[in-house]
């Protein structure tokens, strides 16, 4: 369905469709993210978004607010409804009970359990099914989704906070508030929108980080805290261990990390991975961290923490999207550099990258870059 051709009523509805799904980002996975709206003769009679920890899914919830209102209506949907019996039953199966006329689907659902096969069911029963309207953005809300489909790895999402010199941090490490306190409040909502939040055990060593989401209201909305620590050097008395049973701290390790460092943080709370190195490098397997955490049911995965894990997660061709944050202050001589031994310009002058918004936030910028 190419919008420029559909209704200005289907294309309003399925904007709503989006925006309820984006609701969910951060609390549904393994499952997407995924919206509905029921309309009948003009009136929205149900919305409905994906439920935390994936299920009541988006159609079922909006038929439920719906009722008898249902029968003979369109539902929009964000992605094909389910065909097969997972942790419930079909979503297909509920549409077609409820008697609606019409679905209007953004796009078809990759996982080989379903794809198609939910619209050739509605379509079996009677159902007109039209798909495509806002596809492109149907895919990037639920391109986590697709990824862990295809290639068993989140959609991973890299933050920088630089000074205007493209530095991260003052000399040894030594931590600085590089941007304000508006790009601090939206960091923290992309954290609550992300399944998982990751850092290098560098900068858990430097920063004592927390990695909340500490937006007003919104504590619960924290992701998995996850990090990369080879050595197991991860101190008992850290933040991000004394924090590990109210919200969820997994530490990935090599193989032949110590057994007692491993029982240790275990027992405090923490949830230890152990995944393969490369041979002749110092960090772990980037592509078997990304598979593991999608092998767990991670779909977004937040990288914030290291010039070295940012420069290394960039070099492996691992990042999707980069949030690039830059103050107005400049930090001088001695500042450790953004990327480690790679310029920033890797990232913005490269056609690999096309900036795809950019925003002000109050004295800092803030540039959202996506492949091009």
């Amino acid at each position: 369905m190419q919008s420029q051709s559909v209704p200005a009523s289907d294309q309003r509805f399925m904007r709503l469709a989006l925006e309820l799904g984006r609701r969910g980002q951060g609390r549904t996975w393994p499952n997407p993210a995924v919206g509905a709206v029921i309309v009948k003769d003009g009136v929205i009679v149900g919305r409905g978004w994906t439920q935390p920890g994936g299920r009541p899914h988006a159609e079922p919830e909006a038929l439920r607010r719906a009722g008898e209102a249902a029968r003979g209506a369109t539902l929009y949907v964000t992605l094909e409804p389910c065909s097969h019996f997972g942790r419930s039953p079909p979503c297909a199966d509920a549409v077609i009970a409820a008697g609606i006329a019409r679905v209007v689907s953004a796009i078809e659902d990759p996982n080989p359990d379903v794809g198609g096969q939910g619209h050739a069911r509605l379509r079996a029963a009677g159902i007109e099914v039209d798909v495509g309207l806002f596809a492109d953005e149907a895919a990037r809300d639920h391109a986590g989704h697709f990824l862990r489909v295809s290639e068993k790895r989140p959609y991973t999402i890299l933050k920088l906070a630089l000074s205007a010199d493209d530095k991260i941090a003052a000399a040894g490490y030594r931590p600085l508030a590089i941007t304000g306190d508006v790009s601090r409040s939206r960091v923290h909502l992309l954290r609550a929108r992300s399944d998982a939040i990751l850092i290098g055990i560098g900068t858990a060593l430097a920063d004592d980080p927390l990695l909340t989401c500490r937006l007003p209201g919104m504590e619960d909305l924290s992701p998995v805290r996850v990090v990369l620590d080879r050595a197991l050097r991860l101190p008992g008395d850290s933040r991000l261990v004394h924090s590990a049973r109210q919200h969820p701290l997994w530490v990935m390790t090599s193989d032949l990390a110590e057994a007692p460092a491993a029982a240790k943080l275990g027992g405090a709370g923490a949830h230890i991975m152990r995944v393969p190195t490369i041979a002749g490098q110092p960090g772990l397997d980037l592509k078997a961290v990304l598979h593991a955490l999608s092998d767990k049911g991670i779909t977004r995965l937040l990288v914030e923490g290291g010039a070295r894990v940012a420069s290394s997660f960039l070099a492996a061709d691992l990042v999707d999207e980069i949030w690039l944050l830059r103050g107005p202050a400049e930090i001088g001589s001695g500042g450790i550099a953004a990327l480690d031994a790679q310029p920033v310009s890797v990232i913005t002058h490269s056609p690999r990258w096309q900036a795809r918004a950019t925003e002000t936030l109050d004295q800092d910028t803030l540039t959202i870059y996506e492949r091009a």
